[in-house]
């Protein structure tokens, strides 16, 4: 279970929040308050830089290599490493992905694929096919659909010659037929954000990550070999480089969620292993000294939606009252005038365009989550990856093997050690 990009900011901030609103710790943190898990701080370096991106880090996992940023298990001479979810698949047992962005993207192929460049998602989705993985759910139809692909290319097509069912929206997960594989793909990109799912009825027919960590793993759990399933928050990374409290805080609880999913069945079950970690740090959240810290941190419940709704929601024809009854009306905080100014001036031209990895749009989000700021107590050392040792947690037979400190590609050799699988290829 990897939440992409989780700061240990991003842990601390959630489980606050699940207390103060909620009313409840989080699942994460009742393994450790209940003594279940074992627990140890991970180096997420890359073979390139202290500082990794995710298929770097997610082909440290997968591969048991470091390699260059932006690769995918092809190491920095072109060498090519097993990827373990293949490893797993001859040796018999069954293998899945499920993740709340493109099924395509860097953390689920990095345990599945070798590709020199994390970008060919076209070609990896037609990888996936040629291994057999047995589940594979998230979103990315251009990748998979004839009339949205440039080379035109029905790759649905290819999976139905192989004998998978094709999933397409939420009710589609209560009809899964257990003999044939399952390819979900529930939207254009990535899947919405938690929290403009939740108010966004038209959102509502895409699965939340723990509804398809649960059908997968019903999929995948009586087969007698066994099986191996990576979850992944994807937008708890793409929330991070947002500087995007409401949208981090709301997709790390919808991670927690599936966390619940995952320990229910391993409780029952008895003889799985569960890791749950993150493959590198994003932004470094965190909570501001105060003297109204609590209170406003805890103002972020009144946030109806992420930034981003927020953010594309303004137009360069705003005068500088409607925009501050957008902001009130949807973050219950005022805006001063010259507040106001400043933002819509980036909507008339008047302001530089913001970059961002995840930014198609060049929305304000560094502006917007500064205004934020004074109002929530919460700061951003940035809006990319960090290189600080991060969060890593076990549950299960194998827990034993964890160390107080390991680097990323331990767990590759660990997790071929607990089930007991030969690193003979």
């Amino acid at each position: 279970m990897i939440s992409d990009g989780m700061s240990n900011g991003t842990l601390s901030m959630a489980n606050l929040y699940s207390k103060n609103i909620l009313g409840r710790e989080t699942n994460w943190m009742n393994l450790y308050l209940e003594n279940k898990a074992s627990r140890a701080l991970m180096d997420t370096a890359s073979a390139s830089s202290i500082v990794t991106d995710s298929a770097a880090a997610s082909s440290s996992f997968g591969g048991g290599f470091r390699v260059n940023n932006g690769s995918l298990n092809v190491g920095p001479n072109g060498e090519q490493h097993l990827p373990i979810w293949q490893k797993f698949k001859k040796k018999g047992k069954k293998a899945g992905c499920v993740t709340s962005v493109t099924i395509t993207h860097a953390t689920p192929a990095g345990f599945c694929i070798n590709s020199e460049k994390r970008s060919a998602e076209p070609e990896i989705a037609e990888m996936y096919a040629q291994f057999g993985f047995d589940v594979m759910m998230g979103g990315g139809d251009e990748f998979f659909n004839a009339d949205k692909r440039k080379d035109k290319k029905d790759v649905y097509s290819t999976y139905k010659a192989k004998g998978y069912q094709i999933l397409k929206n939420r009710s589609d997960l209560k009809n899964i037929d257990k003999t044939k594989p399952v390819l979900g793909i529930f939207t254009t990109g990535a899947l919405p954000y938690s929290i403009d799912r939740s108010h966004t009825p038209e959102l509502q027919n895409t699965p939340t990550l723990a509804e398809m960590t649960k059908a997968a793993i019903d999929q995948m759990k009586d087969h007698k070999e066994g099986f191996v399933l990576q979850v992944e928050g994807g937008k708890v990374d793409w929330s991070a480089h947002a500087n995007d409290i409401a949208a981090l805080i709301h997709d790390q609880l919808a991670f927690d969620e599936a966390i619940k999913a995952v320990i229910d069945f391993a409780e029952k079950d008895g003889n799985t292993l569960v890791i749950i970690t993150t493959d590198h740090g994003n932004a470094n959240p965190g909570t501001i000294y105060g003297n109204s810290a609590t209170q406003n941190f805890n103002s972020i419940a009144n946030y109806k939606f992420t930034n981003e709704y927020l953010l594309n929601n303004i137009h360069n024809d705003f005068n500088t009252q409607q925009l501050k009854d957008w902001v009130f009306e949807n973050n219950q905080f005022s805006l001063s005038d010259e507040e106001a100014n400043h933002l819509l001036n980036f909507y008339k031209g008047l302001e530089k365009e913001e970059e961002g990895l995840y930014n198609y749009k060049k929305l304000p989000y560094k502006i917007y989550s500064e205004f934020q700021k004074k109002r929530n107590n919460v700061g951003w050392i940035s809006m990319d990856h960090s290189g600080d040792y991060v969060e890593l947690a076990m549950y299960g037979p194998g827990s034993d093997q964890l160390k107080p400190f390991m680097k990323n590609t331990d767990l590759h050799y660990l997790m071929l050690k607990a089930a007991e699988v030969e690193n003979n290829f």
